[in-house]
C-alpha cells in the first residue's frame, strides 16, 4: 500500500501548497481521499486523474472538496470521448445536504452516501468509518488491505473512541491543525499535534504522520510538541510517498 501526500494544509494553502488530498494505491487500484484546493493539479504529477478508481471525501468543507467541482469537467469530457467507460465512484457524507447535492454532475461521478459505521469495499481496500467531532459530519477512516492498515483521522476534535479506532495501525495520518496554545484557548473543531501524538501512543500505532497543517503555523514547534508524546512523529510533506506495510 502506497500513500502519496498531494496536499496537507487547511483551511487554506500557503503559497505553492495545496489543501487536503491523499492518493492511496495498491494492486493498480487508485483511491483518492479528499480533493481540496490544488489537489487536481498535484495529482497529475503522479497519476492521470482519468485513471482514478474511486474517491472518498471525509467531509464537505471546501478545503477537502473544492477540486471535485473542477475535476468533474475533465471527467465528463473523458466519459463523452470514451476515455472513461463509466462515472467515477464518489463516496461522501450525506450532510450538509446542500453541499452533498452539489456533488453530482452529468456523468462525471456516481455519487454515494457514506454512512458512518458502515464498511465500504473499494478494490483491495476495506474502509471502516466513524464520525468525528467537527463543524460538519466528518468521517475518520480505517483502511485495511492484505498489506497493511492506514487510519485517517479527518478533521476532528479529540474524542476517546479515536484511540480504539486507530489501534495498531501501521500508519496513522492525523490532523494537527492546532498547537497546544490553541487548545488552551478552547478553540474548536481540530486537534493539536500533541493530542495527535497522545492518541497515537495510546493506540499503539507504528507511525504517526501529522497533517492538515495550518498555513501560518510553525511546523517545527508543532513537531516538537508531538514528539514529547510520540518520538517517531513526522510531519506530512507534499509530494512524499509513504509505504504502508504490516511487516
Amino acid at each position: 500500500m502506497q500513500l502519496t501526500v498531494l496536499g496537507c494544509y487547511g483551511p487554506y494553502p500557503p503559497q505553492g501548497g495545496c489543501c487536503s488530498g491523499y492518493l492511496l494505491q495498491e494492486e493498480n487500484f487508485n483511491l483518492l481521499i479528499d480533493c481540496g484546493n490544488g489537489v487536481l493539479s498535484r495529482l497529475q504529477e503522479h497519476l492521470d486523474y482519468r485513471n482514478l478508481n474511486a474517491v472518498i471525501l471525509s467531509h464537505l468543507h471546501a478545503d477537502h472538496v473544492s477540486d471535485i467541482m473542477i475535476m468533474r469537467y475533465g471527467l465528463e469530457i473523458a466519459y463523452k470521448s470514451g476515455l472513461r467507460s463509466k462515472p467515477l465512484p464518489l463516496y461522501a457524507p450525506g450532510t450538509p445536504e446542500a453541499e452533498f447535492e452539489r456533488l453530482p454532475y452529468k456523468n462525471a461521478y456516481a455519487v454515494n452516501t457514506q454512512v458512518p459505521g458502515t464498511d465500504l469495499q473499494a478494490g483491495p481496500f476495506t474502509i471502516q468509518t466513524r464520525t468525528g467531532i467537527h463543524a460538519v459530519p466528518s468521517l475518520a477512516m480505517r483502511i485495511e488491505s492484505p498489506s497493511g492498515t492506514l487510519v485517517y483521522s479527518s478533521d476532528t476534535e479529540y474524542y476517546c473512541d479515536l484511540e480504539e479506532f486507530a489501534s495498531g495501525a501501521d500508519l496513522f495520518l492525523c490532523e494537527a491543525n492546532f498547537l497546544e496554545v490553541d487548545i488552551e484557548k478552547s478553540l474548536p473543531n481540530h486537534l493539536s499535534s500533541a493530542q495527535a501524538a497522545q492518541i497515537a501512543a495510546a493506540a499503539g500505532v507504528k507511525r504517526l504522520l501529522l497533517t492538515h497543517h495550518h498555513p501560518e503555523g510553525d511546523l517545527e514547534v508543532s513537531l516538537a510538541e508531538a514528539q514529547k508524546y510520540f518520538t517517531a512523529a513526522e510531519q506530512a510533506r507534499e509530494g512524499e510517498k509513504y509505504i504502508i506495510s504490516a511487516k
